[in-house]
């Protein structure tokens, strides 16, 4: 198809959407300390997938490399061990429990069809050592190009127990203003806000119970307060692109702000009282607000004044804004940071060596492939190639500002850019949905609401179903809430479920259609492919179709992507019901309403390829066609291009369905 694209285009007078030659896609990692729940597979991995599929079936499957995996290091990891353990739920080591884990994420991804080229695991097997090899090579050459500063920050003790505290062994409240997190750890909180520990409320070590005191430690930071300029004019370019979200430029635009403190009118008179001996700052009076805001230059400014108002009992909450971004800490389960300056011991914070996971799982499945490792620079370097980062809106803080900028910092010349040349790394899409809900609420592992596991989806519906309804909700506009039946205590008995619905386009429409144009060529042709053109009417309705989804596709619109589907789809159907009637039509007519059906079963088919997996490769097998039948080099051909003219069928028996709904839906439609 890409031979044709101008005449297509001038035929049509449709712009084309532009695709690279080659690609990767990644998912945000889940972590160690548990199996995936709803959100990891509904909320963001399916969509990746999704996208992979379609750009295998775009650019060809050997141009896209998927990788994703589980998240292994961390305090959340250990923490989650240590827990388990400390009740008697599991027995073994750190190691073996997030191998445990792994495997059982492993497991639902095949489930789901989720199919990444490589699920690595940054802390176990061969994934594990070539991560830490291009964690050490990352790393020391951000300080050899002087991207790094040695700061020694307070850190939680708890005297109790004497140790230092991990990130998750401390919980407060968030200090940074507006911030509706549910948990605060040590210096960020459950949605990514940053902040020094010290400004961290109400801290209570989950070790002991006990308010930790705080000990000083040296850890190694990126500079990057020093490339805000940088990130503000990425922004600029990002707001003039249709396949970037809003929510993402406008999130990445908060943190690029100047800082600032936020002091609750009752505390007015003491700042007053102090105010001369405060950096210099900007008063900035908002009279509506119960609290008034102070403005600085610099980051080290806002510092001194925290902890002017610390001293003297003012309460304060801190604004969004970039701050020196740690990589190193003293967890022991974690990547071997290099010895820097003599600083010895150091571990890798777990979010800095997850932005580049990605990369060393690309390297670990080019190797697994019998290729060369610096192969890797062909997907990440190149201006031939993009980056497609699929993630949840929590997570923009750390793929909208702080890659990008660690990005630009590997970059050979000392003039740092936004627009990288040939041979640096890229730029990448941020492709982030908002939250989806669970019953109209926030569902967190961590927090009040549970979500329910991925995998108990599957004992009341199929992956398919479940993949169409994801897909369909909109998460790139907004956050909506996932409503099961079985779930939920509010549904009434004679209710829709949502889900099922959503798959009733394939489990009866498309299921029909097809299996109508099978058991009637094989009643009636023999099993035979119909060896005749559909009509100048299919072809036109097929190019439309395909034209109309790939420009959803391109700018990650899936529910429009299913709005196309339907329509095409039930038209198919409305044609059937018309036109297929075999004790009237002639022969000659019969074939050609089949030929017809044939090719919106295949042109249909490729559309659902990549959000429907099982069902459409089920297709595949009963038409008797290689892969090349979902290349869209050829989308607009017929299904005998590609198997010869007499082409029989594989005999499809009785009752045989290519979609259908859960076994546990059929029990309770009974006894409605």
């Amino acid at each position: 198809m890409s031979k044709n694209n101008s005449a297509e285009n001038k035929q049509f007078e449709i712009p084309r959407p532009q695709f690279p030659k080659r690609a990767v896609i990644t998912g945000g990692m889940p972590y160690g300390n548990k199996e995936l729940h709803f959100g990891h597979v509904g909320g963001m991995l399916v969509f990746a997938d999704t996208y992979a599929r379609f750009l295998r079936d775009r650019i060809g499957s050997e141009n896209v490399i998927f990788v994703t995996g589980t998240d292994c290091y961390g305090s959340p990891i250990a923490e989650g061990w240590r827990k388990k353990v400390e009740s008697g739920e599991f027995e073994g080591s750190l190691e073996e429990f997030v191998s445990r884990n792994h495997g059982k994420q492993r497991a639902t991804l095949d489930a789901y069809g989720i199919s990444p080229n490589l699920f690595g695991a940054s802390g176990l097997g061969r994934t594990k050592e070539i991560h830490a090899e291009v964690t050490y090579d990352f790393i020391k050459s951000l300080y050899d190009k002087g991207q790094l500063d040695k700061i020694t920050t307070m850190q939680f003790y708890d005297e109790k127990a004497g140790v230092f505290l991990n990130g998750r062994q401390v919980v407060g409240k968030c200090p940074v203003e507006g911030c509706t997190s549910e948990k605060g750890y040590a210096d960020e909180c459950d949605l990514g806000h940053q902040y020094m520990p010290e400004n961290l409320l109400n801290p209570v070590s989950t070790l002991t119970g006990e308010t930790p005191t705080m000990r000083p430690v040296t850890n190694w930071y990126f500079k990057l307060r020093d490339y805000e300029q940088l990130l503000k004019n990425w922004i600029e370019e990002l707001r003039k692109r249709k396949n970037v979200r809003p929510v993402v430029h406008k999130t990445i635009s908060e943190f690029l702000k100047p800082p600032v403190i936020y002091i609750k009118r009752e505390f007015e008179e003491k700042y007053i009282g102090i105010r001369s001996q405060m950096p210099e700052h900007t008063y900035l009076e908002e009279k509506k607000k119960p609290s008034f805001t102070i403005e600085f230059t610099t980051l080290s400014d806002c510092d001194d004044a925290c902890r002017l108002l610390t001293e003297n009992g003012i309460r304060y909450r801190t604004g969004k804004t970039l701050v020196p971004f740690r990589l190193t800490g003293n967890i022991e389960w974690g990547v071997p940071a290099p010895v820097l300056e003599g600083e010895e011991g150091l571990t890798v914070w777990v979010w800095p060596e997850s932005l580049w996971a990605p990369v060393s799982f690309t390297q670990a499945y080019l190797e697994q492939c019998g290729r060369q490792r610096d192969e890797w620079r062909d997907y990440w370097c190149s201006k031939e190639s993009t980056v497609y980062q699929f993630i949840g809106q929590d997570n923009i803080y750390f793929y909208g500002i702080a890659e990008p900028a660690m990005w630009m910092a590997q970059q050979i010349s000392d003039e740092k850019t936004e627009n990288p040349g040939d041979g640096e790394l890229q730029m990448p899409v941020i492709v982030a949905n908002h939250h989806i809900l669970f019953l109209d609420k926030k569902a967190s592992s961590s927090g009040e609401v549970k979500p329910p596991m991925a995998d108990d989806l599957l004992n009341y519906y199929t992956p398919e179903q479940l993949r169409m309804h994801w897909l369909g909700l909109g998460l790139g506009q907004r956050s909506v809430s996932f409503m099961p039946k079985p779930y939920n205590p509010d549904a009434k008995p004679g209710d829709a479920d949502p889900v099922v619905k959503d798959g009733l386009l394939l489990s009866n429409v498309y299921n029909r259609i097809i299996r109508t144009a099978f058991y009637t060529t094989q009643n009636y042709l023999d099993g035979v492919l119909p060896d005749v053109k559909p009509e100048e009417s299919f072809l036109a309705d097929a190019k439309k179709a395909v034209l109309e989804y790939e420009r959803h596709m391109s700018k990650f619109a899936f529910h429009q992507c299913t709005y196309v589907l339907d329509s095409y789809i039930r038209n198919a159907s409305k044609y059937m019901a018309k036109t297929l009637n075999p004790d009237t039509q002639t022969p000659e007519e019969l074939s050609q309403t089949l030929s017809n059906l044939f090719y919106t079963i295949r042109i249909a088919g490729i559309l659902l390829h990549p959000m429907a997996p099982f069902g459409t490769e089920k297709l595949r097998e009963y038409l008797i066609a290689d892969e090349r039948i979902w290349s869209w080099d050829t989308i607009f051909e017929p299904v005998n291009y590609f198997t010869g003219t007499n082409h029989k069928l594989k005999f499809l028996p009785p009752r045989t369905d290519f979609f259908t709904r859960h076994e546990s839906q059929f029990v309770q439609q009974e006894e409605e």
